[in-house]
């Protein structure tokens, strides 16, 4: 019996390109979106206390995050508009959570 020989097929090569072109696209902008969330963070965000004056999930996080940053407890008490003792409060939770090697959460 005979070798079988492969079959070849028609092969139009740009419509596959364009598909990949349109999917790198929406990619591209689905990861902007995401990083727009990601990225920014802002100490006086009036989102970062509660009414009452403590800070929310928030601004427990953005605290973190300075901390993350390397900046000391007396910069984060003053972007945070905190005390100091309140920042060093956070610093002391955030080294016992493992410091910049936490889990970061979401901001909302």
């Amino acid at each position: 019996m005979p070798a079988k020989q492969p079959t070849h097929y028609a092969f139009e090569p740009k419509p596959v390109l364009d598909l990949i072109a349109s999917i790198e696209a929406d990619l591209q902008r689905l990861k902007g979106l995401v990083e727009q969330q990601v990225e920014k963070f802002d100490p006086a965000n009036p989102h970062n206390k509660a009414p009452d004056g403590k800070l929310t999930e928030e601004g427990v996080e953005c605290c973190y995050r300075l901390f993350d940053e390397g900046k000391s407890r007396y910069s984060v008490a003053q972007q945070m508009k905190i005390s100091f003792a309140a920042a060093t409060h956070r610093f002391n939770t955030w080294r016992k959570m493992g410091g910049a090697k936490r889990q970061r959460t979401l901001l909302g």
